[in-house]
């Protein structure tokens, strides 16, 4: 039974990758592989290598455990920059250690652990895609602020946070204390809710309204 991990990612703390892994799961169960292991991060995809702590567990992972391959869903789940993306291929291609990427049923590397050169010219060009769409919403966005902007600015609207919002930052600080402090530690809004009592929507307004002012 060849053995395989799962990697997963979302791009915001606002997304879950549980559905990711779920539908990995089920797919490497029905094909017989053994999942070695499961690295999963909330980041976008357009950190560098050296940035995601997932991605280089995996390659230390996959190196010491005699894995086969790394199952994903799509290759955008690899990463939005593609030369950063195709650093981790050559990675895996060099520890003989092939990627599959399952919404295409493509695999990098062929049976005797050669690469495979159509499969490697089809991953550059999803990942070209990729990277295009990430630039292509950072620009929508871009604009639709400008022009935002621009109508406030034409109709004497006020721009910025009313002057309530230091208030409320105030008060959320002094009732929610505990739960600020297990966020500074990194701990997840589920486990805080579990922790405490309070709602996961409760936990994350707190981190929306206090947690980027706690450092300033």
């Amino acid at each position: 039974m060849d053995k395989v991990v799962i990697l997963a990612r979302v791009s915001t703390d606002r997304q879950e990758y549980r559905r990711q892994i779920n539908e990995l799961e089920s797919f490497c169960q029905k094909m017989d592989w053994d999942i070695a292991g499961t690295f999963a991060n909330k980041v976008t995809g357009a950190e560098s290598f050296e940035n995601r702590a997932e991605l280089r567990d995996m390659i230390e992972f996959v190196r010491s455990n005699d894995v086969k391959r790394v199952v994903c869903l799509e290759i955008s789940r690899l990463g939005r920059n593609t030369l950063e993306a195709l650093k981790v291929i050559q990675i895996l291609n060099e520890n003989k250690v092939s990627l599959y990427i399952k919404n295409y049923s493509l695999e990098t590397l062929n049976t005797d652990g050669t690469v495979n050169p159509v499969v490697s010219l089809i991953c550059t060009i999803l990942l070209e895609i990729a990277s295009m769409e990430r630039l292509t919403i950072r620009e929508r966005m871009n604009s639709g602020r400008a022009q935002y902007i621009e109508k406030c600015r034409k109709e004497g609207v006020k721009m910025g946070r009313p002057s309530s919002y230091k208030k409320d930052i105030e008060s959320y600080r002094l009732q929610y204390q505990k739960e600020i402090g297990l966020l500074k530690k990194g701990i997840s809004l589920r486990n805080i809710a579990a922790l405490t009592g309070t709602s996961v929507n409760t936990i994350r307004k707190v981190k929306e309204l206090c947690m980027t002012g706690l450092d300033g």
